[in-house]
């Protein structure tokens, strides 16, 4: 986990399941296979917290340090179990193999330690308890864990945790950067220690997530409507979503209820806004197509756009923005059609500064339109913020057609 060739999923799972609970989840650490380090960091863990999971090195190689980790930062001690050691070596005669000799590590356990079934592997869980806290040792691989986790410890869990539920709002908002969308709800969402409120950035997407905790289901929205409400007024038609759904989807959700189509034709994003439509299932319902015309000869003959207004005003222009947008929609018929024409950088071939970016936009209600952005960012970040934008303005003229 502490190289790039694998993703942790466990903990997200985790997470999940412990908050459906009403558990906040405050910590989540990766730590080597060293056992010192990894004894310290499980003390560490018992002084902060209740419950404290650990997943994966319950294996049979030497590697595998949590067993031995667990029970020195528990002061305990690791006990044999032959019943357990019997039933791994079974485990591998049914598949007519041999069981190596390194596989009754999996037989020991902590002391005082209940023992949970694992029938997706020989690594078995361990529920421990000490005092008011609860430690766990799950086994690593995500077709083990998750199984004995919802089947054994989350009933375990719930006969402990006094009854309450963690609820959340969670609002996905373009059009503003992060220290602009702070300065405006700050003065709202600082008043509250609960809900609490965490904002989470990304090129053109940020989203502001509200989670409260409360005894009841009832009391949580009603702490979430306190402080979302007020936050959901100051941002306004900036929100896309409240449900986490990207805003392609929400673009097809809207395209789709009016039955209507959409095309593009893009050159500085280079096919980036047609892949974000189509990456939506069903996309086929609205989207019709698209041109990638990056030089100025394709923008001339594949979508018909005026060379002269290109030579007057540059491919980089909002009104050569305008005529890729309204050529996309008449070649295809499609009821909208968005364009993006800009210079991404780091060189520049009409004299703009990179980061210039034009999108256009046609559509049924009156003549095409354009909007010029100045996008932060390198050349990567300005084609995402492009694409961003392209998307947004689409779904702003979506929804002011379908009022």
């Amino acid at each position: 986990m502490l190289t790039s060739q694998r993703i942790d999923t466990n903990s997200l799972f985790l997470t999940d399941q412990l908050n459906s609970l009403g558990v906040e989840v405050r910590r989540k650490l990766i730590v080597g296979d060293d056992r010192a380090v990894l004894t310290a960091a499980i003390r560490q863990a018992l002084a902060q917290a209740e419950i404290v999971i650990l997943t994966g090195g319950l294996g049979p190689t030497e590697d595998d340090l949590t067993r031995e980790a667990a029970a020195e930062a528990l002061e305990r001690a690791l006990v044999f179990r032959q019943d357990l050691c019997d039933a791994i070596e079974e485990r591998f005669r049914r598949r007519q193999r041999k069981m190596a000799e390194n596989n009754k590590r999996q037989a020991y356990v902590v002391e005082g330690a209940e023992v949970i079934a694992n029938p997706n592997g020989t690594a078995v869980g361990q529920w421990i308890e000490t005092g008011e806290r609860v430690v766990m040792l799950l086994p690593g691989p995500p077709g083990e864990l998750k199984p004995m986790f919802a089947g054994e410890c989350v009933a375990r869990l719930a006969k402990k945790l006094p009854a309450q539920v963690i609820r959340t709002r969670f609002y996905r908002v373009t059009g503003m950067t992060e220290s602009d969308l702070d300065h405006l709800i700050s003065p709202v969402y600082t008043k509250y220690t609960n809900p609490t409120t965490t904002i989470l950035a990304s090129p053109g997407d940020i989203q502001v997530h509200l989670r409260a905790r409360a005894a009841s289901e009832a009391e949580a929205e009603r702490l979430l409507a306190e402080a979302g409400d007020p936050i959901q007024e100051l941002l306004g038609d900036r929100i896309f979503s409240c449900n986490g759904d990207s805003l392609e989807a929400v673009i097809g959700a809207m395209l789709r209820e009016r039955g209507a189509t959409v095309a593009v034709a893009e050159s500085c994003t280079g096919g980036m806004v047609a892949e974000r439509l189509t990456a939506v299932a069903g996309s086929s319902d609205y989207f019709l197509g698209g041109f990638v015309v990056y030089s100025n000869g394709m923008k001339e003959q594949a979508l018909g756009v005026d060379p002269e207004l290109i030579a007057r005003h540059t491919a980089v222009s909002g009104e050569v923005a305008e005529a890729m947008a309204a050529q996309a929609r008449a070649r295809t018929g499609a009821d909208y059609a968005v364009s993006t024409t800009g210079e991404a950088g780091p060189k520049t071939r009409t004299g703009a500064p990179p980061g210039t970016v034009f999108v256009g936009l046609a559509g049924p209600e009156g003549p095409p339109e354009s909007r010029r952005f100045n996008l932060p960012g390198d050349r990567t970040r300005v084609r995402m913020f492009a694409t961003q934008a392209a998307l947004d303005m689409l779904r702003r003229k979506l929804a002011k057609a379908g009022r």
